[in-house]
């Protein structure tokens, strides 16, 4: 009896070492392959909207310059914090070090700040492209862009330093030897932090695309008046439908992201308690995004036809 208790110690000869989590042989199998289908599928996706932006330069607008970022962000969650977070998930002992777990931590919190950023931009884009049409090329420029983007990259990657080394805890005070687990003591700079990094950010993107929403049912409303009779008058209803479908397509996109990411905040912030799995549910945002892309993005069913059957060139 003692030795199957120790059998299942990620350290056998360590009484205070973690105990192992025994899941059936096929249940193990199955829960790695769709972890690894998930992050295979996000880089893939990522990585066609990556290419399409950047070598069509019909492509090059400052809304699209903001889908390039939230791609290369996703990319990356695919590509590291998905594959970590699966063996954080799926294995309770921890072989990979606290630096390699401090790492994980960091860059998980990153890239999640990285998409909510990105999500900020992208609702004041949309904000000025249905409220102010006229202006909306010469207030929002490639360069302009370009300069925020880089901006907010600077400041998540400076602040989540700044946090983790200031605020978080990883594998202090330990449950047992060697876990990978955060401890974020519910104190003034975690209420600051989540004021931050979470209640300003959606305040923000829900602020504007309630102003977008009255806006675009305006604009709607006048569509089917006299004044839109007019010649002049149809091709401005025309550019507003356009940016407003736009607008549209990427309100769903924010509202996916909050959909993801809303249920863990309020377990933690309710029960100060996380779930391994439901954790994982930000996450899969990054999978969800190019998806959005391919259904309501036409450019993206060409170029990716265009990639795939490998007449990049000839495009």
């Amino acid at each position: 009896m003692e030795e199957h208790k120790d059998a299942q110690n990620c350290f056998p000869e360590l009484n205070s070492s973690c105990r192992k989590v025994l899941l059936s042989t096929s249940i193990y199998i199955t829960l790695y392959i769709f972890f690894s289908l998930i992050s295979a599928v996000t880089v893939f996706l990522n990585v066609l909207v990556i290419i399409s932006i950047s070598h069509f330069k019909q492509l090059h607008t400052p809304t699209n310059l903001l889908i390039l970022s939230l791609a290369v962000a996703d990319l990356l969650v695919g590509l590291i914090v998905i594959p970590v977070g699966t063996v954080a998930i799926m294995e309770s002992c921890w072989f990979l070090g606290k630096y390699f777990c401090v790492f994980y931590v960091y860059i998980s919190y990153l890239f999640l700040s990285l998409s909510l950023g990105n999500l900020v931009l992208i609702s004041i884009d949309r904000y000025v492209a249905v409220c102010d049409p006229l202006l909306y090329h010469s207030k929002i420029t490639i360069t302009r862009m370009t300069c925020c983007i880089s901006i907010t990259w600077c400041c998540c990657i400076i602040y989540n330093a700044a946090f983790i080394k200031t605020s978080v805890n990883v594998q202090l005070p330990k449950r047992c030897f060697e876990e990978c687990y955060i401890v974020e003591g519910f104190n003034w700079s975690s209420i600051i932090d989540l004021v931050i990094t979470m209640v300003v950010p959606c305040s923000i993107i829900i602020i504007f695309y309630l102003k977008i929403f009255l806006v675009a049912r305006s604009q709607a409303r006048k569509v089917f008046s006299k004044e839109a009779a007019t010649k002049s008058g149809v091709k401005t209803v025309q550019a507003n439908k356009s940016q407003r479908k736009a607008a549209k397509t990427l309100g769903i996109v924010v509202f996916t992201y909050l959909s993801c990411w809303i249920p863990i905040f309020f377990l933690q912030f309710f029960t100060l308690q996380s779930s391994a799995y439901l954790s994982f549910l930000p996450f899969v945002n990054s999978f969800i995004n190019p998806i959005i892309y391919a259904f309501f993005y036409p450019w993206f069913k060409v170029t990716t036809k265009h990639i795939l059957t490998m007449k990049l060139r000839r495009s």
